[in-house]
């Protein structure tokens, strides 16, 4: 008996390469330093639909997740940038790295996350956490910080909406066969919050041939925050369909 079409999510057909959402993570962590950048390196990794925001104002994750139910566990560095899409603030994340086989088809498929493939060291040195990425041997965003002072969940910036861009090719070179601006602010939910902490970062970007992030040298800090939670992961929201507007 031949797989129904309406039951096929994901390829190969017979045994998809990853499982649909939801996704539980556990004890994940998670630390943020906000900084501003130059407004031109902003302005250099949106797409044509996002107008970069006035203050340059951009936010480094490093995120370490020793289980995830559908893979496994991973390391992970995101940047986001403030951005207006249509008169709307929120956020853009240009470019993610991950050190996952599963996880980053399934981001790119099913979210649009930017995610590329990259080496890391990430841990504690005493009272710092360091989230290094590595590619071809050379960092190209290294987050270090601080969580000496106790915080709460609500003093961290919101960073909604969280949007993606969705795009995927034609195969016949004409263009885009999807091209969705995509919200991941709803995506988590029965969110368990073990450690919220705050203290003082810094980041670093060095020259890269690809995915070059070295204009992004901080003009100013506004501080870190860490957090280990528990959390699922669901589906996204189509904010805009390039392709097929309404």
């Amino acid at each position: 008996m031949t797989i129904p079409m309406d039951r096929i999510t994901s390829m190969p057909a017979f045994s998809p390469y990853y499982p649909p959402p939801p996704v539980r993570y556990r004890n994940a962590r998670f630390q943020f330093v906000f900084f501003r950048a130059d407004i031109a390196a902003v302005d250099r990794v949106l797409p044509a639909c996002l107008e970069p925001a006035e203050d340059g104002y951009c936010v480094a994750i490093g995120i370490s997740i020793p289980w995830a139910s559908s893979y496994g566990a991973f390391d992970e560095s995101v940047l986001t940038v403030k951005c207006t899409f249509r008169g709307e603030t929120g956020y853009f994340a240009p470019v993610a790295f991950l050190n996952s086989r599963s996880s980053i088809p399934a981001g790119r498929e099913i979210y649009g996350t930017p995610k590329v493939f990259a080496e890391f060291e990430c841990g504690m040195d005493e009272r710092v956490a360091y989230t290094d990425t590595r590619l071809a041997g050379a960092s190209v965003l290294a987050i270090r910080s601080t969580f000496h002072r106790e915080a709460r969940v609500e003093e961290l910036p919101n960073l909604t909406p969280s949007w993606r861009l969705k795009a995927i090719p034609r195969v016949d070179g004409r263009g885009a066969d999807v091209l969705q601006l995509i919200d991941g602010a709803n995506v988590t939910s029965d969110v368990d919050v073990h450690i919220c902490r705050a203290g003082d970062g810094v980041i670093q970007c060095d020259p890269s041939p690809i995915y070059n992030l070295a204009d992004f040298t901080p003009r100013e800090y506004y501080g870190a925050f860490y957090l280990e939670q528990d959390y699922t992961e669901g589906y996204g929201e189509v904010v805009h369909d390039f392709l097929n507007p309404a």
